[in-house]
């Protein structure tokens, strides 16, 4: 992302909004410390964050999908990549 002070911004506000629509997210910052105050984006980027997501199509997404798929885990029997204890619970006297 691009940092630009708030009065650059102002400025070169038709450079800012020409990145942001070439899909470069552009940081805007202000007074002394130079702190984040907005992030600006094309609308078409918003839309997609916003939107809403099925999640098992956002759960295949995700790295550890990735990752399964890739074979980073040793799989136990069954195929299973999470490999967990079988053992029954033990017995506890409530009474």
């Amino acid at each position: 992302m691009t940092p630009w002070t708030l009065e650059k911004a102002k400025n070169g506000f038709s450079e800012v909004v020409r990145r942001a629509l070439a899909h470069e997210p552009q940081v805007v910052t202000r007074g002394a410390r130079r702190e984040d105050a907005v992030v600006i984006i094309a609308r078409s980027d918003y839309e997609r964050l916003i939107a809403p997501r099925v999640l098992t199509e956002y759960l295949a997404a995700s790295p550890l999908a990735k990752a399964v798929a890739e074979g980073a885990f040793k799989y136990g029997e069954h195929g299973d990549p999470f490999l967990r204890d079988r053992d029954l619970p033990r017995d506890i006297d409530l009474g």
